[in-house]
């Protein structure tokens, strides 16, 4: 599986609720329909393990069979569309992409 993964925090006028009902909901419905999407986890934070983490709303990972079908999926109108959305919100966001390896399955 290949991922993108995203951390985010809300834009400062918006509650934690709010994001997380956006990003669930409206923002979700664009983001399923990208080619080529294989997975998708999202994770609501609700708690950081130091204050050096505090910030995040959510984390989502989106899974690809290669990195072209990310790349595929980045360059489709699906995905103009989904960052259309955002827009100017003023979110913060951390976005990186990688080979996922599982290396424990209980």
């Amino acid at each position: 599986m290949y991922n993108l993964v995203l951390l985010a925090a809300r834009p400062p006028d918006w509650t934690h609720e709010r994001f997380i009902a956006w990003w669930r909901g409206e923002h979700a419905e664009l983001t399923r329909r990208l080619p080529g999407l294989r997975s998708w986890r999202h994770t609501e934070i609700d708690a950081a393990l130091e204050p050096r983490s505090e910030g995040w709303d959510g984390l989502s990972v989106l899974g690809f069979d290669t990195p072209e079908d990310l790349r595929k999926a980045l360059d489709s109108p699906e995905w103009a569309a989904a960052v259309a959305q955002v827009g100017d919100m003023r979110g913060r966001r951390i976005a990186v992409m990688g080979d996922e390896r599982e290396l424990y399955a209980g």
